[in-house]
């Protein structure tokens, strides 16, 4: 059974700072890439940031240079620090991993609410 629960959403304030947290299946962790999106009320869902299984990153433009994503090889799990928030990230956050085949597991996300 694949199994992504993402946790450490919450209320912010905008330039605060939060981290996400994914705990996944042992065999997904193993051999999968992993994601952070988000989506926002009446938009799509959009990519956040990837981390491959050999620790390479890549970050969607409007989170460059304030989010940070990792992985706790020891814990299994996929960690998205959020720095310098703004209202714009406000958004339901979603761990995702890459299947053998095309598509992607999905969590049931977390909810981020960057306001004063």
């Amino acid at each position: 059974q694949v199994q992504l629960m993402e946790s450490g959403g919450g209320l912010v304030q905008p330039g605060g700072s939060l981290r996400l947290s994914c705990a996944a299946s042992g065999s997904i962790f193993a051999l999968s890439a992993m994601d952070w999106y988000r989506q926002s009320p009446g938009k799509e869902r959009e990519f956040v940031a990837r981390i491959t299984n050999g620790g390479i990153t890549n970050y969607a433009d409007s989170v460059k240079g304030r989010f940070t994503i990792s992985r706790d090889y020891a814990r299994n799990k996929v960690l998205l620090q959020m720095d310098s928030l703004k209202p714009e990230d406000t958004a339901v956050y979603y761990c995702a991993a890459d299947k053998p085949g095309p598509g992607k597991y999905w969590g049931q996300g977390t909810q981020v609410t960057v306001s004063s």
